[in-house]
């Protein structure tokens, strides 16, 4: 009986871990189906209030983040999808990493989209409320397209119920 004790708590501990690490996973692909829905303020509910997001300058919460990213929201607006690849949750279970490929498509000077691929870095907080939101995001351009398998991740159907 003594060692079925600490198996026992190891699976729960363990099942309870996969379980926050598919939380994340489902919210992150809830924040970028937010953008691909053109729903500013579902966006804004996946921002937390301290949220930096880092790029060529630093945007600071909700407000500023929306307003920069409300150029996803035109209709003939440039566009951007990403999945996660990674997600990694720390073992107190408040704080998450989510990392993974992004599409940009935007249109050139002759009017044709143009694919522009990328690697996102997302941190999440767990907050009061209960719900995961975005403290620190980043991206940076890829060197070249990826390959198949990831880009393939963008187009994958998910399991998040959304």
């Amino acid at each position: 009986m003594k060692k079925i004790v600490p198996a026992v708590l190891l699976f729960v501990a363990s099942t309870a871990m996969a379980d926050l690490t598919d939380d994340v996973r489902c919210r992150e692909i809830g924040f970028s189906k937010s953008i691909e829905s053109k729903d500013i303020e579902a966006f804004r509910s996946f921002v937390d209030a301290d949220a930096r997001f880092v790029s060529g300058s630093v945007l600071r919460g909700p407000e500023e983040v929306a307003a920069d990213w409300s150029v996803f929201m035109a209709e003939d607006g440039p566009r951007i999808i990403w999945r996660p690849q990674i997600v990694e949750v720390l073992d107190d279970g408040k704080l998450a990493l989510s990392r993974g490929p992004y599409k940009y498509t935007a249109a050139n000077e002759e009017g044709v989209d143009v694919d522009y691929w990328g690697t996102f870095n997302s941190i999440w907080r767990l907050n009061d409320d209960g719900e995961w939101r975005v403290v620190f995001d980043a991206g940076s351009p890829a060197a070249k397209p990826p390959g198949d398998e990831v880009q393939a991740l963008l187009e994958a159907e998910d399991d998040c119920g959304m």
